[in-house]
């Protein structure tokens, strides 16, 4: 059976495919939404989304829930998957602007370059946001896009 239950996806469906779960419209209401929330790229350079959704271990999840109890929450395989985004938009980092570069309004896992930053810029601010993730939650977040 399909998991359409993980974020935007289940409204999507129900509202523009009356509610039919194929796997067309699956990948339909997927396309729909990213490109209701990421940037366009030959408008303003990004990446896409830069971080992984962690996965931690149900003890930390349970944890972490006691504090957030709004905490977004996946129980997968291996662990409890918690949204990137939703760590970095609790520590303030979504709209986020360092002049040339920042962090997406709309779609926190996505950083940026609104003119002329260099890589290096982009990098630092990915640091920054890990390190503000650790701090607060306790939890690491790996990029996922391939830096050389």
């Amino acid at each position: 059976m399909y998991q359409v239950a993980y974020g935007d996806i289940q409204s999507v469906l129900q509202k523009d495919f009356d509610g039919v779960i194929s796997i067309k419209n699956i990948s339909d209401a997927v396309i729909q939404i990213r490109k209701s929330k990421l940037p366009d790229p030959d408008q303003l350079g990004n990446a896409g989304s830069f971080f992984k959704n962690p996965i931690i271990t149900v003890k930390q999840a349970d944890e972490l829930s006691t504090q957030f109890p709004e905490m977004p929450r996946h129980q997968v395989e291996n662990g409890i998957k918690i949204p990137a985004a939703w760590l970095i938009e609790q520590c303030n980092w979504k709209g986020h602007t360092a002049g040339k570069y920042g962090v997406h309004t709309k779609q926190a896992l996505v950083l940026v370059n609104y003119k002329d930053a260099k890589g290096s810029d982009i990098l630092a601010l990915s640091e920054e946001i890990i390190t503000t993730v650790q701090q607060r939650f306790n939890i690491h977040l790996e990029r996922e896009v391939n830096i050389w």
